[in-house]
C-alpha cells in the first residue's frame, strides 16, 4: 500500500475518532453557549467569518446541535460573500451528500470558487492558503489534478514551517508524484512536520525507518515514533506497527526506547499533537 492509500485510511481513522468524540458531548457549558451567541448575532448581521465558524459548530455539533442542513446555510451565506473556506467546505458537503443533495457538479462549482481565493491568499505568502491550494491539486478538486502544482504549494508552505504542508511535501516524494522519488527527502520533511507534533508524520517517519527507506533500517527508531504516534488519534490504526517493530528490540532497547518517547511528550506537552 502506498503512502496515499495509507493517508486517506488515516485521515479517515482521525474523522472516525472526532466523530465519536463530538457524539459523546454532553450540553456545552455555559461559556460556550454565550460564545455560540455572539458568533450567531455576528453571523445573522453578515459577518462572513462568524459565517463560517458558526457553519462548523453546526457541521461538527459543537457548541450546538449537529445539523448538515444548518452546517450548508451558513457555509453558503459566506460563500456567496467569497469566503475560500467556506467555499471549499460547502463544496465537501455537496461532495458527501451532507444536508444537501450530493451533486458532483455543484461541488466542483465550489471548489473551484475556493481554489480561485486559496489562490489569491497563496500568492501573498498565506501558508494554510497554499497548504489548502495544494491539496486540491493533490486530489483535483476544484482544479485540474496536477501533482507538481501539490509540491510547488506544499513546499512554500513548508518552507514557513508549516508541518500539514511539511508531511503533504514529504508524501510527494515518497510515491514521487510531480517531484522524482526520493525517500532520503520524505525522510526530512516527515521529520520537520514530526518535531512538531504532527500524528500523521510521526507514523510515516516511524514506517520508513521500519522499512529503511531513505534512512538505514532502525527498528529502535521505528519504535520511537511509532509510539509517538500512538499516543494521539492514530492509535488503533499505529498500535500494531509499532508494536511489530518493538519485536526486533531486546527488553534494553525497549525500555530506553519508552523512556525517550516519555520525555518528548513531557518537553512538547505544552503543543498540541
Amino acid at each position: 500500500m502506498n503512502s496515499r492509500s495509507c493517508r486517506w485510511l488515516i485521515v479517515l481513522a482521525l474523522l472516525v475518532t472526532a466523530s465519536g468524540a463530538w457524539a459523546q458531548r454532553s450540553a456545552p457549558p455555559a461559556s460556550d453557549q454565550k460564545s455560540v451567541a455572539v458568533i450567531e448575532q455576528q453571523a445573522a448581521n453578515g459577518d462572513a467569518a462568524a459565517q463560517w465558524v458558526l457553519g462548523v459548530r453546526y457541521e461538527h455539533g459543537k457548541g450546538v446541535p449537529h445539523d448538515y442542513a444548518k452546517a450548508a446555510f451558513w457555509y453558503r451565506k459566506a460563500a456567496e460573500q467569497g469566503d475560500a473556506e467556506a467555499q471549499y467546505d460547502l463544496g465537501n458537503l455537496y461532495d458527501e451528500g451532507d444536508g444537501v443533495p450530493q451533486d458532483a457538479t455543484e461541488a466542483a462549482a465550489w471548489y473551484r470558487k475556493a481554489a480561485a481565493g486559496y489562490r489569491k491568499a497563496a500568492e501573498q505568502g498565506d501558508a494554510d492558503a497554499q497548504d489548502r491550494l495544494g491539496f486540491l491539486y493533490e486530489n483535483g478538486w476544484g482544479v485540474p489534478q496536477d501533482y507538481a502544482q501539490a509540491a510547488l504549494w506544499f513546499r512554500k508552505a513548508a518552507e514557513q514551517g508549516y508541518a500539514p504542508s511539511q508531511f503533504g511535501l514529504g508524501s510527494l516524494y515518497e510515491d514521487g508524484e510531480g517531484v522524482p522519488q526520493d525517500y532520503a527527502q520524505a525522510v526530512a520533511w516527515y521529520r520537520k512536520a514530526a518535531e512538531q507534533g504532527y500524528a500523521k508524520a510521526k507514523y510515516f517517519l516511524g514506517n520508513l525507518y521500519a522499512l529503511g527507506h531513505g534512512v538505514p533500517q532502525d527498528f529502535a527508531e521505528a519504535y520511537f515514533w511509532l509510539d509517538l504516534a500512538a499516543a494521539g488519534p492514530l492509535a488503533e490504526w499505529v498500535a500494531k506497527y509499532r508494536d511489530e517493530a518493538a519485536s526486533h528490540l531486546t527488553p534494553a532497547d525497549l525500555s530506553r526506547e519508552q523512556e525517550r518517547a516519555r520525555k518528548w511528550f513531557e518537553a512538547h506537552q505544552a503543543k498540541p499533537q
